[in-house]
């Protein structure tokens, strides 16, 4: 825990000191919520150098001035599977209240390319994972040029092809190299390569566990195995983590749930009690997207997630899809969305104290329009808005801490400086939102999904205004990569 710097006792030349050489900023009269040390109180916030220096009553000199009352102070929120790294979504994330963007799903291959292209240029702060998926397209279609989750736009032997178990140790290496190159942890969508045998996925388990890094999994298809709604599907990568001692994050477990969701929680809490280290998240909407060519949609994926035609959104055309129109989409390629999800099983994933936010969220171009699932604008306001404030799932310390803290933790351990984010604390990395509570709510829909998200003011990446007064701040690039250190 960090600790807090007090300023009353200061001695005279540190007095002097402060006055002759003034914070970058101070945040005045806000709620500071701090999940970490349960802090919900008016405080002063003072920021230098892109870290918090103070969390008290004093108020120090300062170049910028922010008048925060009435409204929440917190850290800036993590989202740990977002899909949209480029310059278009940083916008809409950080008009989001998001601080910290990572491709942890899919993750991408390779590694270098990926974080050279954002360093100096991001608005917020960016990180993948390595890309299990996009290391058996490289494997065995000789082919690396699908950046993140480009990749699931495309097809090759990396979908349906199994890989022999004398030439898994080609994989591994290409793995271990980007996990070498600092990727965050092994990422894998076993639902998006279903040729991928299972000795093959805890092949990969094995990999992550020799880099001591995280495992972040979409598992197999919800409702296979005598309708068990993902159960089989989650017990197997519990017996991969169990078996290897590799660290288990499952990706959105209400979409590979559904119904049954409460049964996966069960079964992830209490692999966390007999000492395994799992974790979960889920998004706050009824609804997932992926794309239409995908192997998600293999035949049988209505039985799979009990869903037809018409509970699948054209995102071209705002259309709902028959059999007809699937088959034609399909073979063009596109974003769809998947209505399967019962809204009362989001309310009990959230209510579980270990669940996370996280958006998987990312806006594409596709025909010349930016099309996505309002996820990509508008997750954390809808999770303050609506989950906390509206509904009262949460209450608003829960909501920041499955938005903050929780995400943190997840990888401390792979980059320490995960320990410095998702707090309000002196020593703390100036990575914060300044919302209104009374009126911060998401704004995008499915119908019109590139709304971005109202009530939150002002958004610090790194002691850097990226938002500010609700506008985004032209210009600047804080953002700074997570990234495994050796």
């Amino acid at each position: 825990m960090l600790v807090a710097l007090i300023f009353v006792a200061l001695s005279p030349q540190r007095a002097f000191a402060q006055r002759s050489h003034p914070l970058d900023v101070v945040i005045v009269g806000g709620r500071v919520i701090d999940p970490e040390t349960k802090l919900d109180a008016v405080r002063t916030v003072g920021i230098k150098d892109g870290r918090i220096v103070s969390v008290g009553a004093a108020i120090p000199a300062a170049r910028d001035t922010i008048d925060a009352k009435g409204l929440v102070v917190a850290p800036g929120f993590i989202d740990l599977h977002s899909h949209g790294q480029d310059s278009t979504n940083y916008q809409y994330l950080a008009r989001d209240g998001v601080t910290t963007a990572l491709e942890l799903e899919v993750g991408t291959y390779p590694i270098p390319p990926w974080y050279a292209e954002r360093e100096g240029k991001s608005l917020i702060n960016y990180g993948a994972s390595a890309s299990h998926i996009g290391a058996r397209r490289a494997m065995l279609d000789h082919d690396s040029t699908a950046e993140g989750a480009d990749v699931l736009a495309e097809t090759g032997a990396f979908v349906n092809s199994p890989i022999e178990h004398g030439r898994l140790g080609e994989l591994q290496q290409r793995l271990d190299a980007a996990l070498n190159d600092g990727a965050l942890g092994v990422g894998m969508g076993i639902n998006y390569t279903p040729a991928a045998t299972r000795d093959e996925i805890m092949q990969m388990f094995v990999v992550a566990e020799r880099h001591h890094r995280p495992v972040f999994v979409h598992v197999r298809w919800p409702g296979l195995l005598e309708n068990t709604g993902g159960m089989a599907a989650v017990q197997e990568v519990i017996a991969d983590a169990a078996a290897t001692g590799a660290s288990l994050h499952v990706v959105h477990v209400t979409s590979m749930g559904l119904g049954a969701t409460p049964g996966l929680l069960r079964l992830i809490d209490g692999a966390r009690a007999r000492g395994l280290d799992v974790t979960t998240e889920a998004y706050p909407y009824s609804a997932g997207a992926t794309m239409l060519q995908s192997a998600v949609f293999n035949p049988g994926f209505r039985e799979a997630f009990g869903i037809d035609y018409k509970d699948i959104l054209w995102l071209g055309t705002g259309e709902r899809l028959t059999a007809e129109s699937f088959d034609r989409y399909r073979k063009q390629g596109g974003l769809v969305v998947i209505f399967s999800i019962p809204d009362s099983v989001v309310d009990q994933a959230y209510r579980d104290p270990n669940v996370m936010v996280a958006s998987d969220g990312g806006f594409r171009v596709q025909n010349g329009a930016l099309v996505g699932h309002p996820r990509s604008a508008g997750t954390h306001a809808r999770i303050l808005g609506q989950f906390v404030r509206e509904r009262r799932v949460l209450s608003l310390m829960d909501g920041v801490r499955k938005m903050t803290l929780l995400p943190a933790r997840r990888l401390e351990k792979v980059d320490p400086q995960m320990k410095r984010k998702g707090r309000v604390q002196a020593g703390a990395d100036a990575d914060l939102v300044v919302f209104d509570p009374a009126r911060v709510i998401d704004r995008a829909t499915f119908e019109q999904p590139t709304q971005y998200s109202e009530g939150i003011i002002d958004v610090l990446v790194n002691g850097t205004f990226v938002v500010r007064a609700s506008s985004l701040v032209q210009g600047v690039a804080p953002g700074r990569a997570i990234r495994a250190r050796h």
